[in-house]
């Protein structure tokens, strides 16, 4: 055939293409038949009511929508880069933007590398040859001191983990344990809080709280991959998974090996995760105990201090099996009242009721977090401290709306506002320019001229007569939410 033939050929081929994505039909592999390749599930069957289906699954993990049929191993990989599933997997790398692994590209700029590196990637891909880039080290700090590792992938590798987590999270899910809730479509923190909640309704207030050593810089390859290899029938997938895992990490410009964990940071990490502790779930499930599991935290509620330290001894020896170490000094069989879980710990109200509250620690680091942003020293405006406070408060906010404390939420109201009106008086600074503000707030002529003879007393002056004139109602209008 001639070079012209040939490019009349392509030419042709390249418009029968476009001109089927145009009409919904492509020629990719289907999920319905990467459904056939899963093996027979066992253990319990999944209702279409169950608490996973409540809500409506998201971008993040609706796999592909297939109608054509396919055939072949690595339909599953096939499946995840088709081009709808990867548009919607990179929509979500998008939002959830990050920042740049090793490579040194931005969202943005790997955009624009994509448009003409993408089809030599999906080629070695699909051919197995696709080797991803080291992960780069980033250190966070934790709320107890210490420091978290994280490992960042390049966004190239962020959005082909994606695309594998949106084909492998329907198919994985149903798997797992009703009794775990950590990173599921339609399961929240906030399940998992009202489910620890109802066990200790029921009577189980000891509590087996298990906190594993280091997790995600634990969990052992070989172990993982033989969890995975009995769930997912695909060779491919599982290849590429295995690169993923013995990628390395990247510390101070040199790339360190790595033969155990899998780094946060990744997609695909947390689902990993779940199929590991699915074993211990099932296991626990299968003797009858009430637990509640989220990502790598577990808690068992149980009757007795005795029964406690039997569930803790068998524990230890799950985790074992994984190649899993219990962290001794944060684990422990002790009330579910003198514990936290998930930034929660319970109360007895009137009548026995078990209710919800925020835990010490979280509410220490709030007030904290709320001094550091209000603080008078900052020399900024009113306008920019309220900016900053609001997006925090909202966000603190949603989480703990499960408290069942009105009176701690009112006394926060209060204490940020005193705060807030202390930080007003500093920024008038002297008497005659507080006289005058207050007079146009509505003072009267005795609380503006008290207030101003102590102009240097901001704390003590920003309550009392100052909350009549700075009241709830003004603060709204500055738009500082409520948390009551």
């Amino acid at each position: 055939m001639s070079r012209c033939e040939k490019s009349a050929e392509a030419v042709v081929a390249a418009c029968k293409g476009r001109r089927a994505e145009r009409e919904g039909v492509h020629e990719d592999v289907p999920m319905s038949r990467v459904m056939r390749q899963m093996p027979e599930r066992s253990g319990r069957a999944v209702a279409a009511g169950g608490e996973a289906a409540r809500e409506a699954v998201s971008d993040e993990t609706r796999g592909p929508r297939r109608d054509t049929e396919g055939t072949g191993s690595g339909s599953l990989l096939a499946a995840a880069l088709t081009r709808p599933n990867l548009q919607r997997a990179w929509r979500r790398v998008r939002a959830n933007k990050g920042s740049a692994g090793v490579d040194g590209l931005d969202i943005d700029q790997t955009a624009l590398h994509l448009k003409t590196a993408w089809p030599g990637i999906r080629e070695r891909l699909l051919r197995g040859t696709y080797r991803p880039s080291p992960v780069r080290r980033v250190t966070i700090p934790k709320s107890d001191g210490g420091q978290r590792e994280l490992g960042i992938p390049t966004v190239t590798d962020r959005l082909i983990q994606q695309a594998l987590l949106q084909v492998l999270q329907p198919l994985l899910d149903p798997t797992f344990s009703e009794h775990s809730y950590g990173f599921r479509p339609g399961r929240r923190a906030h399940d998992a809080v009202l489910a620890a909640q109802a066990h200790v309704q029921s009577g189980r207030k000891v509590v087996v709280d298990v906190d594993l050593e280091k997790f995600f810089d634990r969990v052992n390859h070989d172990i993982l991959m033989g969890r995975l290899g009995k769930r997912i029938a695909d060779v491919a997938v599982l290849r590429l998974i295995r690169a993923y895992l013995d990628a390395g990490i990247m510390r101070d410009g040199v790339v360190q090996q790595r033969y155990q964990g899998t780094p946060q940071g990744g997609p695909l990490s947390p689902l990993l995760a779940n199929v590991l502790l699915d074993e211990v779930d099932r296991e626990l499930q299968r003797r009858g105990h009430c637990f509640v599991r989220y990502a790598d935290d577990c808690n068992v509620y149980v009757r007795s201090r005795r029964a406690g330290e039997r569930v803790m001894a068998l524990l230890r020896r799950l985790y074992a099996r994984l190649r899993l170490a219990v962290n001794e000094a944060k684990s422990a069989v002790a009330s579910v009242f003198g514990r936290k879980f998930l930034g929660y710990s319970l109360w007895v109200a009137a009548g026995s009721e078990i209710k919800r509250r925020v835990a010490d620690e979280p509410m220490a680091t709030f007030k904290q977090r709320v001094r550091w942003l209000t603080r008078r020293s900052a020399g900024r405006s009113m306008a920019e401290v309220i900016q900053r406070l609001r997006a925090y408060l909202l966000g603190w906010k949603a989480y703990f709306r499960l408290a069942q404390t009105p009176r701690v939420w009112r006394r926060l109201d209060e204490w940020l506002r005193h705060r807030l009106r202390a930080i007003q008086l500093r920024h008038w600074k002297r008497g005659t320019t507080m006289y005058r503000e207050l007079k146009a707030l509505g003072a009267s002529h005795e609380d503006a001229h008290r207030v101003a003879a102590n102009s240097r007393r901001w704390w003590r002056n920003s309550a009392g007569r100052l909350n009549r004139v700075m009241p709830i109602a003004y603060f709204d209008r500055l738009g500082v939410p409520r948390l009551s």
